[in-house]
């Protein structure tokens, strides 16, 4: 029986890629052109949000899962990129398509500065000393009323370009839409270069990756610089999918939200990262009509995931697959 629905599985696997040729990904693009056409509003929200989530899983899985480093400030720097490409627009009147780079760029300069005494630390101490320093930018943000407006937030203003205010979900829609697929191409060219292998190297075994003259340091500063700017970027996406930015949508609940994204999706898998976000977007949604009962079969579904499939997603499906080559072979 084992073997029959490995076998299955994994022809299924087959063909699916055989398909997923040039034609296939034209088509998926069409389809997602019209997409706002065929939710409604509340839906076309819920796809947007998810497409924030799949760039904030790839930021965090490209220096977990890829470079090996515990490191949990990535709902800091969603925050970050949040605060600074909002607060461009409502205190200086940048607009959004030069605020959220921005925001991603003040993102990636705090994610350098913290990662050169961050990375001194070993695996679970880095991961404690990143916690605590999210939440001391979490305390700033309460903190500073004059510029950050306090506990409460603030309202964010509609993007624009020239004429053009998107002003509706299924406007920003494309504006995510158009980001997250830069990213995803912009991390599979990252991963297939000399930079991709070497943090592999680093997760694999640091000495080894020393003695094939790989700089750790530099390296490790450069994950941590690409994992935070996708993180402010992903945080300028979202003041403008929720419209409103405050401290509390920052927090350790967004830490462990990012951190079962990946690892439901799949440490060191892009299609992971996408999967994850996905699953852990949608599924408290499908969930909604047992409300009394949702904290309590959402952490059931989670641990049974983590039961089952050890590595994800991403890596059961790969696991199949392996298992059907050696059953042909």
């Amino acid at each position: 029986m084992r073997e029959e629905c490995a076998r299955t599985t994994g022809a299924f696997l087959y063909h699916c890629r055989m398909f997923m040729g040039p034609k296939f990904w034209w088509v998926v693009a069409l389809m997602l052109l019209f997409v706002p056409f065929l939710t409604n509003q509340y839906a076309q929200f819920m796809i947007n949000l998810t497409l924030v989530y799949i760039i904030l899983a790839l930021g965090l899985n490209l220096i977990f899962g890829y470079t090996g480093q515990f490191a949990f400030a990535n709902a800091a720097f969603f925050g970050v990129g949040a605060y600074v490409s909002s607060l461009l627009t409502v205190k200086l009147g940048i607009p959004f398509w030069l605020s959220m780079p921005l925001g991603g760029i003040a993102a990636m300069a705090i994610g350098c500065i913290i990662s050169i005494p961050a990375l001194r630390l070993a695996r679970f101490y880095l991961a404690i000393l990143t916690i605590a320093l999210g939440e001391q930018i979490q305390w700033v943000f309460i903190h500073w009323e004059s510029m950050t407006y306090g506990a409460g937030g603030f309202p964010v203003p509609y993007a624009s370009l020239g004429g053009l205010v998107f002003n509706s979900d299924r406007s920003i829609y494309y504006i995510n839409l158009g980001v997250t697929i830069f990213i995803l191409w912009a991390t599979k060219n990252i991963l297939e270069s000399r930079i991709g292998r070497a943090f592999v190297a680093i997760r694999d075994s640091e000495v080894a990756a020393q003695c094939m003259a790989v700089p750790l340091t530099g390296y490790k500063v450069l994950a941590f610089a690409i994992s935070s700017f996708y993180a402010g970027i992903a945080g300028g996406l979202y003041s403008i999918t929720v419209g409103f930015v405050s401290p509390e949508n920052f927090g350790i609940v967004q830490v462990t939200l990012h951190f079962c994204m990946v690892m439901v999706g799949g440490l060191g898998s892009m299609i992971g990262s996408v999967a994850g976000a996905l699953v852990l977007t949608s599924l408290p949604e499908l969930l909604r009509h047992y409300q009394a009962y949702q904290e309590m079969i959402f952490g059931i579904i989670l641990l049974l995931i983590l039961i089952f499939m050890p590595r994800g997603i991403s890596g059961t499906l790969k696991r199949f697959q392996l298992f059907r080559e050696k059953l042909t072979h």
